[in-house]
């Protein structure tokens, strides 16, 4: 259903039960799944595709083109899964020739004020803050919660399951399972309590954080202490996921913090 004060352009694909509200605006290369809410004065660009059951909230921008001067009118889109929610002022930028699109998962919450720039892609489940802002080509992992006001440099990546404190510059990759705060960023310990809500049973939650013991806090440089690790350590989902994403990183991993006892928020 739309109203008579919207605008959406007859070659839209609109799905079922779609609501549109007034002053809302729905460009032609556009795709809407069904059940999604348009709220009033949203703006649907060219390459957007967003999934069922999604709702954009008023004055969020969904596809506009990037905000990157190599950007030169290629074909690109920005693709958003089912049931994530955009509040208001969300702006997210389409892709570029570096890879085509910009992706954001199934059941996220983009809270108000967040951008997200062109080429990033997230996972599902991923919470991000109020004016949390994503530069270009950057990588979230399922199940991560960015707080409110976190700025993240271009062709960074956060991993699964991660928290980071309001405020932070992220400037470095965050593994997997961790806490991320402190200024400069640093390790701050597991997240212990987001693992558990999730399922994550005592003896799983004691095997990551001993993975995290040998990474910080034991006088080893992360070459040192991945290799500690793989020949100390057995061979589990938990153990690889966080050894390929050291593995993988091409920007370095936040360090612990060096003004304390390493211990601290190990047990928190």
């Amino acid at each position: 259903m739309s109203q008579n004060l919207a605008y959406i352009h007859p070659n839209a694909k609109i799905g079922k039960d779609v609501i549109v509200e007034p002053f809302a605006y729905i460009a032609g290369d556009v795709e809407i799944g069904d059940g999604t809410w348009i709220g009033p004065n949203a703006t649907i660009l060219d390459g957007a595709r967003i999934g069922k059951k999604c709702r954009v909230f008023p004055g969020a921008v969904i596809s506009a083109i990037p905000q990157d001067l190599k950007f030169k009118g290629e074909i690109t889109t920005a693709e958003i899964g089912d049931n994530t929610t955009m509040r208001e002022c969300v702006t997210i930028n389409r892709g570029t020739s570096s890879k085509g699109k910009t992706v954001v998962g199934n059941n996220c919450l983009i809270m108000a004020y967040v951008h997200i720039g062109h080429d990033c892609r997230l996972g599902n489940n991923i919470i991000l803050g109020n004016g949390t802002q994503l530069a270009g080509e950057v990588e979230v992992d399922d199940f991560a919660i960015l707080s409110g006001q976190v700025l993240v440099h271009q062709f960074e990546r956060i991993g699964s399951h991660v928290m980071i404190q309001g405020g932070s510059k992220i400037n470095k990759d965050i593994p997997p399972f961790i806490i991320a705060a402190r200024e400069p960023i640093t390790f701050a310990g597991l997240n212990i309590i987001g693992l558990r809500r999730r399922g994550f049973d005592a003896n799983k939650v004691a095997e990551i954080q001993e993975i995290y013991r040998n990474l910080y806090g034991k006088g080893r440089n992360v070459t040192q202490a991945v290799a500690h690790i793989e020949e100390n350590m057995p061979q589990t989902d938990e153990r690889d996921v966080i050894l390929n994403f050291i593995k993988g990183s091409k920007r370095g991993i936040v360090r612990e913090y060096t003004g304390a006892d390493q211990s601290e928020g190990l047990d928190d």
